[in-house]
């Protein structure tokens, strides 16, 4: 199989024009090929990656690795043109680590990411890749989340940072990120970064890093700007271009739900109730993830376990024998945890995120349907998400098909179908004599006692119904997801995704797009980057999403053209920034000023030197 990630690079190119570049290939019993060509035993990796590697279950390298890999071993710069999903975070993870001296706690790499979400699943990886590397620790960094773990973590000596530009440069700036060690860069999705008005921070990074290092730089497409960076950066880099896997699963029955965010575990906990596939597969996005979603799901009741980057591979071994054997029926995973995954009995997959990238949603999928089986998928979808699913439907050439969460009788009745399945096995087995004798107790203390009623009863307690006053919010906040316009193909944007104004909900102000207001401000150390930070990592946003910035001593206001769905404003203002829950709200002040008071949040003149600030991750 070949690992993952996705970018791209550009002086000496290399390139590959084949369909199926970074393709995994399986290595079980189902593969339709064998693998062939190049292995990783081929691209000279130190035996500790090389190890990790096959633990990962791994044996066919991507073209972006079997180019880049070579190349960065050999310390030459590189610059690679990439779509994501050809599995380029191994290709600059796997040389990272091998340039990384364990004994020297103190930062030796960084990898710059343009989002929040990026930067954790690649930090996640870049450690699956370290687990033989004893000392060596890797410290995702972005805005969003408080500062003080993340730097107790750089004073403890971790040698790789991955983190958005925003926050690395935060930082820089206060003396807990030293960069005089940096041995290797890597930009990852450099284009999306410049789009994103990261360009000056990146400079910034990379020009405060030893002269003496290795750059790598991946970008789905070259332009000018990235050509720009490349030449004031870097040294004589090797180019490495690649095409990007198009594939379909055709075994699976494709589809979705509009699930609000925080019903999410909820949702799932029906969903696997009433499946009749063998065993499932959740995927998430991180380890913490992972965790949480996996222990919760113990708690209700499952028989689940989860697997991650974390989970040591003895392990993790005996868990996918647990699953493969029937001990185990649903299994939580991260896309790393997961790869080489082959048991026959999945039969469902569920995506409790919408993958980040189309490839990784067809990779996820492809875990069911296997060995002329049917399978299906499901992915959760936040009413703030459904541009993204357009994309995997665009990419895949595929419809999904919406569905609805099971309703709690829904629920009920399957558990007393599946119950009633087993009556005349467990009649046979005898042994009912303390039963019967308290039936006919019951029924002499109550003669008028409907004996229907009283069957109904017990197997409603059987299957956990304790009637309609039990029942949590969930279905009134999936009704109101469901009555939200779905992503329907008509109207949609040039680029596919449905209008904006009809995933989220917005207050539009007169004289330009919906401003929000939130209540942290420079007093309270706000920095841009946290702020676009929380917005993309909580909101559902993307940098695209968000506009102008004005942050005032007590509050900011910030321009979001789409709006925000009310799970996002619920979230958002959960969250806290600068030591702050946010608070979101729209703003309901005169466009005109922009002080701390007024009636109904008036809004005086603006401070001297808090002028608008154009938002970092």
């Amino acid at each position: 199989m070949s690992l993952p990630s996705g970018t791209r690079a550009p002086s000496h190119v290399l390139t590959d024009p084949s369909t199926d570049a970074g393709t995994p290939v399986p290595a079980g019993p189902d593969s339709p090929v064998a693998p062939s060509g190049p292995t990783f035993d081929d691209l000279g990796l130190p035996a500790a990656l090389h190890r990790a590697v096959t633990d990962l279950g791994f044996t066919t390298p991507s073209a972006i690795q079997q180019r880049a890999v070579p190349a960065l071993l050999g310390g030459r710069d590189l610059l690679g043109v990439a779509q994501t999903g050809t599995g380029k975070t191994a290709a600059f993870g796997l040389p990272l680590l091998a340039a990384v001296d364990p004994a020297l706690r103190a930062v030796q790499a960084v990898v710059l990411a343009p989002t929040r979400e990026l930067a954790m699943q690649v930090a996640d990886a870049i450690s699956s890749f370290a687990k033989h590397l004893p000392g060596v620790d890797v410290v995702p960094v972005y805005g969003g989340s408080p500062y003080l773990p993340q730097q107790r973590a750089l004073q403890r000596g971790a040698q790789v940072v991955v983190g958005t530009p925003g926050r690395v440069i935060d930082h820089l700036e206060r003396g807990s990120l030293v960069l005089d060690q940096v041995r290797f860069l890597v930009l990852d999705e450099a284009d999306e970064m410049l789009r994103m008005g990261f360009a000056e921070d990146v400079d910034k990074v990379l020009s405060r890093a030893p002269r003496q290092r290795q750059v790598a730089l991946f970008s789905a497409t070259m332009p000018t700007p990235i050509r720009r960076v490349a030449e004031q950066h870097m040294v004589d880099p090797v180019e490495v271009t690649v095409a990007r896997q198009s594939s379909t699963v055709t075994s699976v029955r494709q589809t979705y739900a509009v699930v609000p965010f925080r019903h999410k575990a909820g949702a799932l906990a029906r969903v696997l109730a009433v499946t009749d596939a063998d065993a499932a597969i959740v995927f998430v996005r991180t380890r913490g993830n992972a965790e949480e979603l996996g222990s919760a799901l113990v708690e209700r009741g499952v028989s689940a376990a989860y697997i991650s980057g974390d989970v040591a591979q003895g392990e993790r071994e005996k868990i996918v024998e647990r699953l493969r054997s029937g001990a185990l029926d649903v299994l939580v995973a991260t896309d790393v945890a997961a790869r080489g995954l082959d048991v026959e009995r999945i039969g469902l997959v569920v995506n409790f995120d919408v993958p980040r990238e189309p490839e990784t949603y067809v990779h996820r999928i492809g875990r069911t349907g296997r060995a002329g089986r049917d399978g299906t998928a499901l992915t959760f979808v936040t009413p703030a998400e459904q541009s993204r699913l357009r994309t995997i439907e665009r990419t895949t050439r595929t419809s999904l098909e919406q569905v609805t969460i099971p309703s709690p009788a829904e629920v009920s009745a399957h558990r007393v179908r599946t119950l009633l399945e087993r009556v005349p096995q467990r009649t046979s087995a005898g042994r009912l004599d303390v039963y019967r004798t308290a039936v006919a107790d019951l029924v002499r203390e109550d003669p008028g006692a409907d004996l229907a009623d009283l069957l109904a009863t017990v197997l409603a307690l059987a299957v956990g119904d304790e009637g309609p006053g039990a029942a949590d919010d969930l279905d009134d906040a999936l009704a109101r997801a469901a009555a939200a316009p779905s992503h329907d193909r008509v109207g949609a944007s040039r680029d596919g995704a449905p209008p904006r104004e009809r995933r989220r909900t917005s207050t539009h102000i007169a004289g330009g797009p919906p401003r929000w207001r939130v209540a942290v401000g420079h007093r309270d150390g706000l920095q841009p980057g946290a702020l676009v930070g929380a917005l993309t990592g909580e909101g559902g946003l993307t940098g695209a999403d968000v506009g102008k910035i004005d942050i005032f001593p007590s509050f900011a206001l910030v321009d979001i053209p789409g709006g925000l769905s009310a799970e996002a404003v619920d979230r958002l203002s959960r969250t806290r920034v600068a030591g702050r829950p946010l608070r979101i709200r729209v703003d309901s002040g005169p466009r005109g000023g922009h002080g701390d008071s007024g009636p109904r949040g008036g809004h005086g003149a603006s401070r001297a030197g808090h002028a608008p600030s154009r938002a970092r991750s």
